[in-house]
């Protein structure tokens, strides 16, 4: 290859990169933007953040607290960051579970024969689920842990990737909203 050929060469692999770049990340933001402002905003409002067709680690249907501040954590055992924050969802209910104004509910997509063993082997004391239908629009997403902090059908915090869940801000948020319930 002469060097005039290289630069060319070179040129048109810039060019197809850019576009590429473009194509993947510009213009699936810009038709994202396109879907949310063309919703219809009665749909939007008329869809509940509730799971339906959630069933404990027995099979048996459970049915979302709609009038309780729900928490809603969504994981799975081969998720490693799911497992980081799994020690921090533990002591947040360990100081909530008394309450009766809030819920907790962990959910994977995977079958008890995979999460019971994990359970047992880290300790965990938790309200565990599952859910394998699709989510509502508000909570549905790609990646895990997702997390949510539901009041009355409203979104008070969404958390995408692993945190501390009893740090306290969170708490104090906990805390206030049961104040105003």
């Amino acid at each position: 290859m002469t060097a005039n050929s290289r630069k060319f060469f070179l040129i048109v692999l810039l060019i197809v990169a850019a576009a590429a770049v473009y194509y993947s990340f510009v213009k699936t933001i810009d038709n994202k933007e396109a879907n949310i402002q063309s919703a219809d905003p009665a749909e939007a409002e008329a869809s509940s953040v509730y799971l339906s067709e959630l069933r404990d680690l027995e099979g048996k249907p459970v049915a979302m607290d709609e009038e309780k501040l729900v928490f809603v954590n969504v994981w799975a055992t081969w998720c490693g960051p799911c497992n980081m924050e799994m020690p921090g969802i533990q002591k947040l209910y360990d100081k909530y579970k008394a309450h009766e104004k809030v819920a907790f509910y962990i959910i994977s997509d995977e079958d008890a024969e995979t999460v019971n063993p994990f359970i047992a082997r880290k300790g965990y004391n938790l309200p565990f689920y599952q859910f394998a239908g699709a989510y509502p629009p508000a909570l549905d997403g790609n990646a895990i842990p997702r997390t949510y902090i539901i009041y009355k059908g409203k979104i008070l915090v969404e958390e995408v990737g692993a945190s501390q869940w009893d740090r306290p801000e969170i708490t104090d948020l906990i805390d206030k909203q049961l104040a105003e319930i």
